[in-house]
């Protein structure tokens, strides 16, 4: 398949499954199971942002299908789920990003208090 017409055809992430699995256990509609994803998506992409904000990084739904990921130079990437999300933030941030970080941790830990 060709990558366009990859773009049109949806595949679910494993990251974006359970929302599928919640909705079809509940047998939400086709809105309902929309309004669901989306929320669940800015869910995850605002845990992610506590975690990037401290490589100076921060990430965005965009329409329901990607997240963008940018920095604070104006830099931007497109990246189709959250499993390509890390490996584009290293390669932006210009450096690994160690979730073992001793510095994030604390930060991490004040924000929860």
């Amino acid at each position: 398949m060709c990558l366009l017409c990859g773009e049109f055809v949806p595949q679910a992430h494993w990251t974006d499954r359970h929302v599928e699995d919640r909705a079809r256990a509940k047998g939400a509609d086709d809105g309902g199971y929309t309004r669901e994803r989306r929320r669940d998506r800015a869910h995850r992409a605002s845990l992610a942002n506590e975690v990037l904000k401290h490589y100076g990084l921060r990430v965005r739904d965009w329409g329901g299908s990607k997240y963008v990921l940018s920095d604070g130079k104006g830099n931007s990437e497109l990246v189709g789920d959250l499993g390509s999300l890390w490996p584009a933030a290293t390669k932006l941030a210009g450096r690994t990003l160690d979730p073992l970080d001793p510095v994030l941790g604390e930060r991490l830990r004040a924000a929860l208090e």
